[in-house]
């Protein structure tokens, strides 16, 4: 059985072909909003930092909403696979007083978990990396939703999923894309053509409260209100707009790479309520995907990874032990994709799509 699937666009599969995995082959990379689901990907991310992008010479635009601007963001330190490590360990150990924690306790371990990520001088490594360019997604709260809590923002959030499953252009109206972007990072016209996109320069002083704004869910996490340089009021989870990413709107003339989770995909956070929108297999030409194969995620316990339903599903030692197991068996995505890497045929066993 094949752990990993490797899907690639046609433009990028030529490219691939002529030649072969190397440092600067991508113009991209994206990473999803997931939560948990992540922990499948961090044996995947230890070796893409350590063996393909080591050598790294150009910049490398790293596009993340949520936990995917998390992942990128340990990318950046001076020892990624310790941040990895450091994180991994944090995540695998968080508990709570009981299982419907409150907000503020659930904000205050997700910010303990980024801090135990990012380490001493993390926040500046993000900022300062000399070719992975961050760019955090958040959704800045609009009308109702610009409230941290309260009544007004049950009612935003409901006028914005009835909208989504009429138009997702709908959202505009309740949510402003807002992307904290690395220093020279050039903005993704195309990727963003959908919302009204503002960008707010990456700083030392900024990037901890960008990376907590963008995992925070709507009452799950705290929104953050004070971020340095943006505008004021509640900023969410980049997922809501960026869930998954529009991945029809990646710019045609460049090579993106998307570790996913799945081979599916969904836009918007709303849309995963809407079955027409939801888990949609995408066909993009420029993109090249790695993620678990389905074979794969149906022998794992439960026939799936890990997610936040984990919490009030399962005990919290079963939780535990289950999650554990999903990250050694993940280890075998990283041993295929060092394989590919290394191996003679940068399309072997490649799906073109």
């Amino acid at each position: 059985m094949k752990a990993l699937e490797l899907r690639v666009g046609k433009q990028a599969a030529a490219k691939l072909s002529s030649e072969g995995w190397h440092a600067d082959l991508f113009d991209g990379l994206l990473g999803a909003s997931g939560g948990p689901k992540w922990l499948i990907l961090g044996h995947m991310d230890r070796v893409l930092c350590t063996e393909l992008f080591s050598s790294r010479s150009k910049a490398l635009t790293a596009v993340g909403s949520s936990v995917g601007s998390w992942r990128h963001a340990l990318m950046a330190q001076t020892d990624p696979v310790a941040a990895f490590d450091r994180f991994e360990t944090a995540y695998l150990s968080q508990r709570y007083s009981s299982k419907k924690p409150k907000v503020p306790e659930i904000t205050q371990v997700a910010a303990w978990l980024l801090r135990s990520g990012l380490g001493e001088g993390g926040d500046q490594h993000v900022v300062q990396h000399p070719w992975l360019q961050s760019q955090i997604v958040t959704a800045r709260g609009l009308g109702f939703t610009r409230q941290p809590q309260g009544l007004n923002l049950v009612t935003g959030l409901a006028f914005a999923g009835l909208g989504n499953a009429v138009s997702r252009r709908s959202l505009g109206m309740s949510f402003e894309r807002t992307v904290f972007t690395h220093e020279g990072a050039a903005p993704q016209d195309s990727l963003f053509s959908d919302f009204h996109t503002k960008y707010v320069s990456l700083t030392s002083v900024n990037v901890f409260n960008a990376l907590m704004a963008s995992g925070a869910i709507p009452y799950v996490f705290e929104a953050v209100t004070d971020i340095e340089g943006a505008s004021a009021g509640a900023h969410w989870d980049g997922g809501i707009l960026d869930y998954h990413f529009d991945l029809s709107r990646l710019p045609t003339d460049q090579i993106w790479l998307y570790p996913h989770f799945s081979k599916r995909v969904t836009v918007g956070w709303f849309d995963k309520f809407l079955p027409w929108r939801a888990d949609q297999v995408p066909r993009t030409s420029s993109m090249v995907m790695l993620c678990p194969s389905d074979e794969f995620l149906a022998s794992l316990p439960f026939g799936k990874i890990p997610d936040r339903r984990d919490f009030g599903n399962l005990a919290e030692s079963d939780r535990v032990a289950y999650w554990r197991y999903c990250v050694a068996e993940s280890q075998r995505l990283a041993e295929e994709l060092h394989e590919l890497l290394t191996g003679p045929d940068p399309l072997a066993s490649a799906i073109i799509i």
